[in-house]
């Protein structure tokens, strides 16, 4: 490995610490060097923080003239909760700039490292690009549509199935897997499930086994059929829930509202949530990633309408057989040449479970 990407791998490896605590900034991780010799380190660790540059910056002090910086973003140019990060670069004297990506943000893009170079200072873009835009799929995605960016997971036996014929689902996949789904659940802005899983589980829908901020709750209820009792509702639980519906009765809002829920009244399609309108809905509301945990009615909506980015399967070694429920209510798909594809395919060994990452391709088929 060059040194270049060598340095820029370690700002990768600092930005990841920010995953997840940043919203609605992205990760960003900061490495300045002089003379072979790393001398300030820093990441961006939540928003209305110093972001990763002043960190690293702080760290060398004056050392820092003449020297180079690997940052995984393009420096900022514009002047929000923070001072612009291109301008503490300047005044910090560095020599050259190594940025991953150009920010993709409208008040960036392009403009931080043009006043780099006006200064004077050499800059170069695209180290390890690839990595550094997939720890910010979720903020390039909102930024670039105003949609959050989903990622469906679920765990399933060999054959496919994620639950049996009477909806019994726990526990399909080992302790090492849960432990991974509620790290998920701590880097998403939100949890979403349909209002068939709220009554069959009675999910609360928290980050537990490890440590983390819970989500937003985010329930799709086309007809407003959520247990008042159910376990998201429960105390201070209703005021982290939303839930998405086509019923307009006040009576029945009030139900909800009076519990400190928050109601998104959405556009109708086939007599249900149009989930595009619900899409762009969460995006006008700040939410940048939604992980969506089910069910299988919901899930299928969203893949065939191309909503969903990513897809993390647990798969256990166990099997249920033809009578089981597959991840995707999907209908219309009659042959091979019309099938949902995949690419970007990773798998590795979880506890006693396989994992499968993949992303979508965006493919939207008739609902």
């Amino acid at each position: 490995m060059n040194p270049d990407a060598a340095y820029m791998k370690r700002a990768l490896t600092l930005a990841k610490k920010g995953v997840g605590k940043t919203h609605p900034n992205p990760a960003v991780g900061c490495v300045i060097v002089k003379n072979g010799a790393v001398i300030g380190e820093g990441w961006h660790r939540k928003a209305g923080a110093p972001h990763a540059e002043v960190h690293a910056l702080n760290m060398a002090g004056t050392a820092a003239a003449g020297a180079d910086v690997y940052v995984t973003l393009e420096p900022c140019s514009h002047t929000g909760k923070t001072p612009p990060c291109a301008a503490a670069l300047i005044r910090a004297g560095v020599k050259r700039v190594f940025a991953g990506m150009h920010d993709p943000n409208p008040q960036v893009n392009g403009k931080g490292l043009r006043a780099l170079q006006q200064a004077g200072i050499e800059t170069f873009c695209g180290v390890l690009e690839a990595e550094c835009r997939a720890i910010n799929r979720p903020f390039v995605k909102f930024i670039t549509t105003g949609q959050p960016y989903v990622t469906y997971k679920c765990a399933m036996t060999l054959d496919g199935k994620i639950a049996s014929v009477t909806g019994d689902s726990c526990w399909i996949s080992c302790e090492e897997s849960r432990r991974i789904v509620h790290r998920m659940r701590a880097a998403n802005n939100a949890i979403m499930v349909g209002v068939d899983t709220v009554i069959a589980d009675n999910p609360m829908l928290t980050v537990r086994h490890v440590k983390g901020q819970d989500p937003l709750r985010i329930i799709v209820d086309s007809r407003l059929r959520t247990p008042i009792d159910a376990a998201v509702l429960a105390g201070d639980m209703a005021h982290g829930t939303i839930m998405a519906t086509t019923v307009t009765s006040r009576d029945i809002h009030a139900r909800y509202i009076n519990k400190g829920v928050r109601l998104l009244v959405c556009k109708q399609k086939n007599n249900r949530v149009d989930l595009i309108d619900l899409w762009n809905r969460l995006g006008a509301s700040g939410i940048h990633s939604v992980l969506l945990e089910g069910g299988s009615h919901l899930a299928g909506y969203a893949l065939q309408s191309g909503l969903i980015d990513e897809c993390v399967f647990f798969y256990a070694p166990k099997v249920l057989g033809c009578d089981g429920m597959s991840p995707f209510a999907i209908t219309g798909v009659h042959d091979i040449a019309h099938v949902v594809p995949f690419s970007n395919l990773a798998v590795r060994r979880v506890g006693t479970d396989i994992m499968v990452t993949a992303r979508t391709e965006q493919t939207c088929l008739p609902v």
